[in-house]
């Protein structure tokens, strides 16, 4: 966990990556275990709560700003930001319990914008794929 909070601002109850399973060149896997008390659960679908999909894409976004700061030795040049979401697919539900594999890959750097895809998976079934833009912005307060 330590790695992960030395890599990205993100802290809980926002933080959606519990652990770095594999890192090589422009690829990363982390995982997240989902709780029962997550607090999101106490108003998403209450009875039968499912995990929201802004919040798994969260997940992906996070494991995408980790890769860059070990890319990068430290995200040093700024916060990392999303700027651009596009094609994103909802597949399946995650439920409490539940263990995400989290995927991001880096696809392409322009000028400051990285362009990456990524993937959430459960049990081997992929629950949500996504590409996105991330900048590095300069901190603002």
């Amino acid at each position: 966990m330590e790695e992960i909070l030395n890599a990205i601002p993100h802290r809980p109850p926002f933080l959606f990556v519990d652990r770095i399973v594999e890192l090589s060149g422009t690829k990363i896997k982390t995982t997240k275990k989902i709780r029962p008390d997550e607090p999101v659960f106490e108003g998403h679908y209450p009875g039968q709560p499912i995990m929201p999909g802004a919040l798994i894409c969260e997940s992906i976004f996070q494991t995408g700003a980790i890769l860059l700061s070990k890319m990068m030795g430290s995200i040093s040049g700024g916060v990392p930001v999303l700027t651009r979401i596009n094609n994103a697919k909802f597949k399946s539900i995650v439920k409490p319990g539940n263990i995400m594999d989290i995927e991001a890959e880096l696809v392409e750097k322009v000028s400051n914008a990285y362009f990456m895809k990524g993937k959430a998976s459960v049990g081997g079934k992929t629950s949500v794929t996504v590409e996105f833009t991330v900048t590095l912005a300069k901190e603002a307060y």
